[in-house]
Order: C-alpha cells, then sequence, then structure tokens
C-alpha cells in the first residue's frame, strides 16, 4: 500500500519530495488556518510568525493536495517530513480520508494542529496580517510562505476567501 500525505500549506510548493502522482483532494471536517505560531520557520520566540494547520472544524472542507510518495522512498520522505513538521510538538500526525473530483477516497498522513499545544492561536484576521507581515524564521519572511501558499492556491482554483483578503491586507502593510 502506498504512502500518500496530504498537502495544504507549503507542501503545496514544497513538498521536499518528488511525488510519484498528485491529486487534487478535500479533507472534510477540518479547515486551513493560521492558526500556529511559527518559532521556527518563519518566526522566532521574540516575534512569532504564523503557518497553516489543519484545524478541526465539524462541517468544514479543506481542498488541498494528495501526494503519493514513490515506491521505496516511503521511509526516507516520512523521515524528513518528521523533521520539517513535528519540529515541535504542536502538529501530531494523523491518517485521514481524503475525497478526489472523482469521488475516490484516499488515506493520508496528514500534519494536524494540537490545539492543546502552547503555538496553537486563535487570531483575528487584522491581527494575523501584522504578524505576517513582519515576522521572519530560519526559512525566510513570513510572507513569503503567504504569497507562495495563495499563488498555489490559486493555480489550483482553489478559493480561500481568507487567504485573500491576508494577502491584500500583509501587501497593504509592506507597501513602502
Amino acid at each position: 500500500m502506498s504512502l500518500w500525505v496530504f498537502g495544504y500549506g507549503s507542501l503545496l510548493w514544497n513538498p521536499g519530495f518528488v511525488p510519484a502522482q498528485t491529486v487534487k483532494a478535500c479533507l472534510h471536517d477540518y479547515h486551513r488556518s493560521f492558526c500556529m505560531l511559527s518559532i521556527h520557520h518563519r518566526g522566532s520566540e521574540e516575534e512569532p510568525g504564523l503557518v497553516l494547520a489543519l484545524d478541526a472544524a465539524p462541517g468544514a472542507r479543506c481542498t488541498g493536495v494528495a501526494f503519493q510518495v514513490a515506491p521505496n522512498e516511503e521511509n526516507r520522505v516520512l523521515a524528513e517530513l518528521r523533521e520539517r513538521e513535528l519540529i515541535s510538538s504542536a502538529y501530531f500526525e494523523a491518517h485521514v480520508d481524503l475525497k478526489t473530483d472523482a469521488d475516490e477516497t484516499i488515506r493520508a498522513l496528514a500534519y494536524v494542529i494540537d490545539p492543546e499545544h502552547e503555538q496553537y492561536c486563535q487570531f483575528a484576521l487584522e491581527k494575523q496580517a501584522k504578524m505576517i507581515a513582519t515576522a521572519v524564521g530560519g526559512r525566510g519572511p513570513n510572507t513569503e510562505y503567504l504569497y507562495n501558499t495563495a499563488a498555489h492556491l490559486d493555480q489550483m482554483n482553489i478559493r480561500d476567501a481568507e487567504m485573500t483578503w491576508l494577502v491584500d491586507r500583509v501587501r497593504a502593510l509592506t507597501a513602502t
């Protein structure tokens, strides 16, 4: 049985591996949310950024991409994903059922936020925009993360009203 990984944020534009196959897919009862403080990759402990996480929400839907890991690459890819995604214990690994546009079910690995973790947060969009506009971490500016994710969602015809608002607001905040 193949390993599939669900991408909904940075994995969309930087999966870190060459997938054997990619399929647009939807996860039910979760939504994509800037609900995780980033103190490593896109912010610091002094000035945290925000990154996306899957946040449980009954009735919600998160559309992203299911990436199939190439045969014989599963162990390496899983180790690299864990090093990247589990840098703190804010995410946990979950096996979830995704639905494709063809109504097929794919069982995939997803990184889900732990709502009890200290990095979990819920901020108004304006506060999110202000944090994203200024934070910088080990992998670069938080704005880059936002813009790359939004661009890839647009390329896939995935509409996310909050993401669109954040992009417009962050661009306004960072205009010189």
